[in-house]
């Protein structure tokens, strides 16, 4: 019994690992960016139908990150580069709204299609839309759920803009949600966010690394 158990365990465990990796191929091949619809299609893909195979989606996230290494090599790396420069420069330009940066970009399973999120944080809803106008800066409006903690949840604006052959995607948060991040879509757990100060330190240590390893971002 005791065996059969552990075989059991096994077989789930090995289908759960197969099923994260198809999920973040799919994922990373088709652009998909909803972890739940890439572990369906993963799971009708590869004909396993019980629940306790599907893999939680940070283990995806984690497959997702092992394949682009893999698979993408440098490309990713210098194009991850690139889209953290550039968040950078936005949250100094929208230093204002005590801006942080979130999502991909930040994890390091951002694509050529990964729109560089930013979370700012202003209790006028129409202040980042203002600053935008003013900087002759044209965004399409949109909105967002957030689940700001375990009680709270809300529909809060998004602006999305073009610069630098990037998209950007701004959801803007009451300002008392500074101090605890957003949960994450993908663990409920708070979302991992960093500053100006913290993601130009990531950038400083990213080129550190480069130097040591001979791959310096270019």
């Amino acid at each position: 019994m005791h065996r059969a158990r552990q075989h059991a365990e096994t077989r789930t465990r090995e289908r759960r690992h197969r099923l994260a990796h198809e999920a973040a191929r799919l994922m990373a091949e088709g652009g998909i960016r909803d972890y739940h619809l890439a572990k369906l299609k993963a799971a009708e893909r590869l004909g396993i139908h019980d629940d306790a195979s599907l893999p939680r989606n940070r283990e995806i996230e984690d497959a997702l990150r092992q394949y682009q290494r893999l698979f993408r090599g440098e490309a990713q790396a210098s194009g991850l580069h690139q889209r953290r420069e550039a968040a950078l420069r936005a949250l100094d330009f929208f230093a204002t709204f005590d801006s942080r940066l979130v999502g991909p970009v930040l994890e390091g399973t951002a694509d050529e299609h990964t729109p560089v999120a930013l979370h700012l944080y202003s209790d006028d809803p129409d202040a980042v839309a203002r600053h935008l106008e003013q900087h002759g800066i044209p965004a399409e409006s949109r909105s967002r759920r957030v689940r700001l903690d375990r009680e709270r949840m809300g529909e809060f604006p998004v602006w999305l803009f073009s610069a630098e052959d990037l998209t950007f995607d701004l959801t803007v948060l009451p300002h008392d949600a500074l101090r605890q991040a957003p949960l994450s879509g993908i663990d409920e757990k708070p979302m991992r966010r960093a500053s100006a100060a913290q993601l130009r330190q990531l950038l400083a240590d990213e080129e550190i690394a480069g130097y040591e390893n001979g791959t310096i971002p270019l």
